[in-house]
């Protein structure tokens, strides 16, 4: 009963309170859990930059887009079981509380026995494919086979915070995640400067980081300090749940792959038209652009839950103005960050790529790179927008279309023709076409759902007008 109350005053909140505080109450966990993922990127570029060398930095930038495979599997599982999980909460469905964990302990195990089979036999051949050759190929095959030897804790991990942020607790799930954070960065501290390890202890070190990041969520649900009945060391497969699983983690999945198939065709470009300075520097402006969007990840998370109530309480007028808060929110979040990198670039690259003197040219792709993120928000609040009012098509066309129609041709064509500059004022021009799109779509989509909200009110006044005068 007090589960269930607390969750009644989490809705009338989100239903009924300025959306202003609504935004900040829900937000700041999520907020702080992927900022905490961000740095972790980071941490292990600056490591890796400072005391192996560009040629590791390099390396590690070409296979760290197949190591986040492993992150995409997790995010499939995780996003599946906790909305699967927040289903059975909402209707009171022991049954699936109870056995969800072990369905997830049994998708974990199964998933990660075949991604390890495949990736290990062909892990050079997909470092190779990233646009991997030389020292680089060598470096990045040895990075990517071990993180996929420590896959099961990343895929494990993950998913286990995801319900954990499904519960509504999402000051627990950061707290988990900073703890596989804090013991990365020590390993990695140990590994590499104090043990010589280079990006062999880059590798373990993270895989260390994202075994204590699991172990600390077994053990919140072994405590008992979940909401539901945990069994997280038990193993079930139920047809439908694992089906359930699948099929509502599978956009998230989607994702990955799309963002790996952009990352293949820019490392190709990179690697046939660039030097190795070229594709470590790369590597290190596309981490702190990601840093830099990470708030903005946390805020996606918080908006699902406050437009899908709204929308099924047929409040659309406050649906549309919670997109706009919380897109404003991120643009207001990241935009100090933006522009301190904007004014000082070498400063923040020189974090990474110790005692390099950056030409102006580096500088300008860095800010060309970096030109549009205070405007990126809309885009990625549209992509939690469309699936929380059910209608998830027009996201995953974008989603899609971003990497197969733009990032395709643009990466083949553009720095071959005109040289490795246009690998950056390609992705540009990319955004900026992406962005008008999602702004035209986004603006058709409030029209509709305001003139919906019209017609509704409008029905329910002739309906009390007309009991009023048959009374």
């Amino acid at each position: 009963m007090e589960l269930t109350n607390e969750k009644d005053r989490q809705k009338q909140m989100i239903l009924s309170q300025n959306l202003w505080k609504v935004m900040y109450r829900i937000s700041w966990p999520a907020v702080v859990a992927m900022v905490l993922y961000g740095l972790n990127t980071v941490f292990d570029a600056i490591f890796v930059g400072g005391f192996v060398g560009k040629t590791a930095l390099a390396g590690v930038t070409i296979a760290y887009p197949l190591s986040q495979i492993t992150l995409g599997v997790g995010s499939l599982i995780g996003v599946g079981a906790g909305s699967a999980l927040s289903i059975a909460l909402g209707a009171n469905d022991k049954n699936i509380q109870k056995r969800i964990l072990g369905n997830v302990n049994y998708l974990s195990v199964i998933v990660t026995i075949v991604y390890v089979i495949v990736a290990l036999l062909f892990a050079k051949t997909l470092v190779k494919a990233m646009g991997g050759t030389g020292d680089i190929l060598e470096i990045g095959s040895t990075y990517f086979r071990i993180t996929v030897i420590g896959s099961l804790f990343w895929i494990y991990g993950l998913a286990g915070n995801m319900i954990v942020r499904a519960e509504g607790k999402m000051k627990s799930a950061a707290i988990i995640m900073g703890i596989g954070l804090v013991v990365n960065i020590i390993a990695n501290y140990f590994l590499i400067v104090v043990m010589g390890m280079g990006v062999e202890g880059a590798a373990w070190g993270t895989n260390l980081g994202m075994f204590v990041y699991t172990v600390s969520g077994l053990f919140y649900f072994s405590k008992g300090k979940a909401s539901f009945e945990a069994h997280p060391f038990k193993f079930f497969r139920d047809r439908k749940i694992v089906k359930d699983i699948i099929s509502m983690g599978m956009p998230s999945l989607i994702m990955t792959v799309m963002s790996l198939v952009q990352a293949i065709v820019v490392f190709n470009a990179l690697s046939r038209y660039g030097t190795t300075y070229d594709l470590a520097l790369y590597g290190v402006i596309f981490r702190i652009f990601m840093l830099l969007l990470t708030p903005v990840f946390g805020l996606m998370r918080a908006l699902q839950p406050v437009i899908g109530i709204n929308y099924g309480a047929k409040s659309n007028e406050r649906v549309i103005r919670s997109f706009k808060i919380f897109a404003v929110a991120s643009t207001l979040l990241i935009l100090p960050f933006w522009l301190i990198v904007m004014l000082i670039p070498e400063s923040v690259m020189g974090l990474m790529l110790v005692d390099t003197v950056f030409d102006t040219a580096s500088l300008l792709y860095f800010r060309v790179h970096m030109a549009l993120l205070p405007i990126l928000p809309i885009i990625f609040m549209m992509m939690t927008f469309y699936p929380a009012i059910n209608k998830s098509k027009p996201a995953a066309l974008i989603g899609v279309a971003r990497q197969l129609i733009f990032y395709v041709p643009v990466m083949l064509i553009l720095p071959g023709m005109f040289g490795i500059q246009w690998v950056y004022y390609g992705i540009f021009l990319i955004d900026v076409v992406i962005t008008l799109w999602v702004f035209i779509l986004i603006k058709k989509e409030f029209a509709i759902l305001r003139k919906k909200e019209k017609s509704e009110f409008a029905v329910g006044t002739g309906v009390i007008k007309l009991k009023s005068e048959k009374a």
